[in-house]
Formats: structure tokens, C-alpha cells, sequence
């Protein structure tokens, strides 16, 4: 007699969105090692990036776009290596760095000194965070979600949220916002890059894909 997946005697092939069955926990377990056992919407490390030197940017080359529709990047320790400079993001399109000003965002701020807001309707990035400081270290911190990249029927949006320490009078902020690609094309990478000079060592950044809830 087997239990294999669920099942005694036989067990029924299982797929992905097709499980039958009463599973035990080694079950479980190997159907997950194997992308059969059906959970939507869990988070798939798909790679995970540590400068280990100053850098102009980090690209993310394997984003998996036609497995995931929604894409997560969290990163921390963002520093830029020249004072009053930022993060920013910006879209691949079958493999050409799209630099244009068709960006457009909105994002707004608030912290220990003011109410914020940035926004554009044509800007070649789509900007991460606020100014950074380096003598003192101040990182920016923060996570982005993707969705539509690899549909070239539809726009790629972005829905971000970021905390870090302002480099004008020292004053900690907290953004929110969101950004779009307003172009029908197949985005497969990501790039995050400092506004000038490089990104500073120790950011790690990581790319997750989301399980389709459909």
C-alpha cells in the first residue's frame, strides 16, 4: 500500500491548482519542493542582491515575468555615495533600458519636519525614497510592488512605500506612492541606480515573485 500524496493505495497525479487528497505533512512538503501543492499568493524568492562594492546600480536580469504577474522588491541600507542624491527605478523592455521621460509618479511624505509630496507626468525614472546623507549614514529602506511587467498588453504600475533619513535638516520621512510605465511592452528587468555617483556598499536588495491568485 503507498500514501504518496495523499492517497492509499494509489494516489491521483497532482498539478498545481489540481490537489486531491488528505495530505500529511511530508506530503506537503515534497509537493511544494516539487511546484505541485496549490498555494496562491506566497512569496517565491526568485534572487537576492548584497553589494559588496560601490555601484552605480543593481539589475535584476531573471525577473521569471511570464510566471509572475506581481513582483516584490524589498531592499535596505540604501545609501548613495554624494549627499542629497536618491534611489530611482527604472524598466527594461525586451531587453533595452527604456530612458525616456515617459515615467509618471506620485508619492507623498510626511516625518519630523513637513508634509511632502513629489510627482510627474514625464520624468525618465520613477524615484525611490528621498535624499540621502552619507557622513551620517542615513539609509534609505523600503519595498516595491510590480505588477504586469511581462504582459505587453498592459501598463507595468508600481505601488511603493519608503522610510529613511532625509539629508535636508536631518529630519527622518516616511514616502508612499506610486508610479507607472504607461507603455503596452514586455518589462523583463529592473534596474534601482543612484541618482548620481554610486550606490554605497552593504544595500541588499531582494526580487520575489507572487503566486498567481488566478
Amino acid at each position: 500500500m503507498s500514501s504518496e500524496f495523499g492517497y492509499i493505495p494509489e494516489s491521483p497525479e497532482q498539478s498545481f491548482g489540481n490537489n486531491k487528497g488528505i495530505f500529511t505533512p511530508t506530503d506537503i512538503y515534497d509537493l511544494t519542493r516539487a511546484d505541485k501543492f496549490t498555494q496562491y499568493g506566497q512569496l517565491e524568492l526568485i534572487e537576492t542582491i548584497t553589494l559588496g562594492t560601490d555601484t552605480a546600480s543593481i539589475i535584476f536580469d531573471e525577473i521569471q515575468n511570464t510566471k509572475y504577474n506581481v513582483h516584490l522588491i524589498t531592499y535596505n541600507n540604501g545609501v548613495c555615495d554624494q549627499s542629497g542624491n536618491r534611489l530611482k527605478l527604472r524598466f527594461f523592455e525586451s531587453g533595452v533600458e527604456e530612458t525616456a521621460s515617459v515615467y509618471q509618479y506620485a508619492l507623498q511624505g510626511a516625518g519630523t519636519d513637513t508634509f511632502t509630496k513629489a510627482q510627474s507626468t514625464g520624468d525618465d525614472n520613477i524615484h525611490l525614497g528621498v535624499n540621502t546623507q552619507v557622513s551620517g549614514n542615513w539609509a534609505d529602506n523600503g519595498y516595491i510592488y510590480i505588477y504586469n511587467a511581462g504582459d505587453n498588453t498592459k501598463y507595468t504600475f508600481t505601488t511603493q512605500h519608503f522610510a529613511t533619513m532625509y539629508s535636508v535638516g536631518s529630519a527622518f520621512r516616511s514616502f508612499f506612492g506610486s508610479g507607472v510605465l504607461p507603455q503596452t511592452s514586455s518589462v523583463d528587468q529592473f534596474k534601482i541606480y543612484a541618482s548620481n555617483g554610486n550606490i554605497e556598499t552593504g544595500l541588499v536588495a531582494s526580487l520575489y515573485g507572487i503566486k498567481e491568485y488566478s
